[in-house]
This record gives structure tokens, C-alpha cells and sequence, in this order.
């Protein structure tokens, strides 16, 4: 009987794996596509579009740097990345702890108010933050930007924390009252130590979704010298159009630094998800 029901069921999983396997592909082969492409030359390329460099050749990568306006486009974009997650992930935090484990009356309907905030499309903030940004004279600066960033970050990165910070134990908290610690004290001394996987999940978002954020860097940032990455590979593309080698070389070199940041925000994933648990 047992034989007989793993034998039934042998359709029905092979069909969720192959369907998996099919979509794991779907997503995959752009990444394919610019690995392969960025270790070409143009001849190869238009010979061999899809397959495999026969003869990889790293001068694609090099010419890619050529000039600096790529390098340059990058240090712009760890400006407006690091700025922007350090400040959002500081305040989300200060705004979690007294939603989530302080008596505050409030704390519940600002929470509502968050989370209605996520449903907010950035598109329709825009207008009203261009007119802002130009009353003020602050147009073509990284502190605007920065300042956007974060106010669009800090609904979801509030909510994951406070959601977080719910599952501590609250006799945690107690107990250092009762031992003369301050709101302050706790929160520095217990809550973000044991925040590690939160916190590296919110940095890690916020940091890949600034870094291909580009609505607001190509409105807010018109100068050539304030390009941030994404802004800069259209200029890219839009140059090297017929050197599609040389544009994936580019969106390569883009690439690397939140794939790196991704690897290692994993690492701390996995090793610290049962950090908010009381041991007995």
C-alpha cells in the first residue's frame, strides 16, 4: 500500500519540480546571457550570440572601465546607497522598538499608517517632491536623494523590525528594567544584538533596492557628474549600442557589489535565525 501511494504520487512531485526547474531557468538566463556575453568580443558575439565563449578573454571587462565614467558612476551609487540604508535602518529601528515592545496607544495605528504608506507607488510622489526639492534649491544634490530614499524605505524596514522585535521574549525586557536599564540601555545593549538577522535582512533589501532604484536618481540627479549606476548604464547602453559585449560588461561590473552584499547578508541569515529565542 505504502509503494503504491509513493508510485501515485511520482507524477505529481516530478510535474512541481520540473515546473520549478523551468522557472529557476526563466530567471536565470539573463544572468546567462550578460556572463557569457562579457567574455566575449564583438566578433564573437555576432557569431556565437547565445553559446558559450569559446575563447573567454577578460578585455571586454577592462575596455568597460576605459575612461572612468563607469567607476565614477559606481562610487556615486555606494555614496547614495550607504547614506541612504545607514539612515533609514537607524530610524526604522528607533520607530520598531516603541511600536513594538513599548506601551505606547499610538503605536498600533502608526503601524497601520506604515503599512498603508508600502502601498504608495513611488511614480505618484514624484511631482510633489520635484516642486519641493526646487523651492528649496536642493535639486542635483545627493542629500535630496538620500532624504527620499529613506522616507520611502522606512515604512517596510519599520514594519519588518517591529514585527521582529515582537518575538522576543518580553521577560527579556523585564528583566532588565528591573536591573535599572533604560529604554535607551535596552535597546542598545539587547534588542539590536539580538536583531542580527533582522537587521541584515532590512540592510540587504534596502540596499539592492536602492542600488536599481532609477525614477528618482534620473529626476533628482540631472548633473553628468551625479550619475548613479543605473542612470549611468543608459548613457551606457545608449553609446555602446552596437557593442552589446561591452554594455553586459558594464551591467557586470554593476552587478558584482550587491551579489557580494547578498552572499554575505545570507551567511548571517542563516546563522543567526533563531537569534530572538530565549534559552531555557
Amino acid at each position: 500500500m505504502k509503494a503504491n501511494s509513493q508510485a501515485s504520487g511520482w507524477p505529481a512531485k516530478a510535474l512541481q519540480h520540473g515546473t520549478l526547474i523551468a522557472f529557476a531557468g526563466i530567471a536565470l538566463l539573463p544572468l546567462y546571457f550578460m556572463l557569457v556575453s562579457a567574455f566575449k568580443t564583438r566578433d564573437e558575439f555576432l557569431s556565437n550570440q547565445f553559446g558559450p565563449p569559446e575563447a573567454p578573454v577578460l578585455s571586454t571587462l577592462v575596455q568597460s572601465l576605459a575612461g572612468g565614467d563607469l567607476f565614477h558612476w559606481v562610487l556615486n551609487s555606494l555614496a547614495v546607497t550607504v547614506g541612504s540604508v545607514l539612515l533609514s535602518t537607524a530610524l526604522a529601528a528607533l520607530a520598531a522598538y516603541p511600536i513594538a515592545l513599548m506601551k505606547w496607544r499610538a503605536g498600533p495605528y502608526v503601524l497601520g499608517v506604515l503599512i498603508a504608506l508600502m502601498v504608495v507607488p513611488p511614480i505618484v510622489l514624484v511631482i510633489p517632491l520635484f516642486q519641493i526639492a526646487a523651492g528649496l534649491r536642493q535639486l542635483n544634490t545627493y542629500q535630496t536623494v538620500i532624504v527620499i530614499y529613506t522616507g520611502m524605505l522606512l515604512p517596510f524596514s519599520t514594519f519588518l523590525l517591529a514585527s521582529f522585535f515582537r518575538t522576543l521574549s518580553p521577560s527579556l525586557v523585564e528583566a532588565a528594567r528591573m536591573d535599572g536599564a533604560g529604554s535607551w540601555r535596552i535597546f542598545r545593549s539587547i534588542l539590536l544584538p539580538l536583531s542580527g538577522p533582522a537587521l541584515a535582512t532590512v540592510v540587504t533589501v534596502q540596499a539592492l533596492w536602492v542600488w536599481n532604484e532609477l525614477l528618482i536618481a534620473i529626476v533628482f540627479l540631472q548633473s553628468d557628474h551625479l550619475r548613479t549606476l543605473m542612470v549611468g548604464l543608459t548613457v551606457y547602453n545608449s553609446r555602446y549600442r552596437i557593442d552589446v559585449p561591452m554594455v553586459m560588461a558594464g551591467m557586470l561590473w554593476g552587478t558584482l557589489p550587491m551579489l557580494l552584499l547578498y552572499l554575505a547578508g545570507q551567511r548571517f541569515f542563516i546563522r543567526g535565525l533563531t537569534a530572538g529565542g530565549v534559552k531555557g
